[in-house]
């Protein structure tokens, strides 16, 4: 697991929510459980095509985080080029409630803020409703 910020927490209290934020937060964390989520095992180039503003630095330190804190599962094949996968464990399969909450709100945020709407992500949870273009009051 990754270093922790505290040598210990309390829980039921707001120490549980910190240490969740410490697995899931940064800025691509949640974005990457995302699509892995919604889109399955990826491999490293599928991730960045589906998120070309992630430089392949940052993603590789986020990947190793989440691997580090056993959120996901790093496969290498022993093939040339190499191979390597990205997939959830049980603990990040664990996460999809609140990834799929967090998406719900931000969906809402989005047109309750009037931001500016572009097209939809390429990967939509199975069975999900796009988010409405209608519901934005028009400019």
């Amino acid at each position: 697991m990754a270093k922790r910020r505290y040598n210990s927490y309390a829980p039921g209290t707001g120490c549980s929510v910190e240490a969740c934020l410490e697995v899931i937060g940064g800025k691509w964390k949640g974005v990457i459980l995302y699509h892995l989520m919604t889109a399955g095992t990826l491999r490293f180039s599928e991730i960045q095509r589906l998120k070309p503003e992630l430089s392949p630095r940052i993603l590789t330190a986020q990947l190793r985080e989440l691997e580090a804190d056993g959120v996901i599962a790093r496969k290498v094949y022993p093939v040339v080029p190499p191979k390597v996968e990205y997939s959830l464990t049980n603990a990040g399969e664990s996460l999809r409630p609140l990834i799929f909450a967090m998406q719900q709100w931000g969906d809402q945020y989005l047109v309750r803020s009037k931001a500016p709407l572009g097209p939809p992500c390429t990967a939509a949870e199975p069975g999900a409703r796009p988010l409405l273009r209608s519901a934005a009051p028009a400019s």
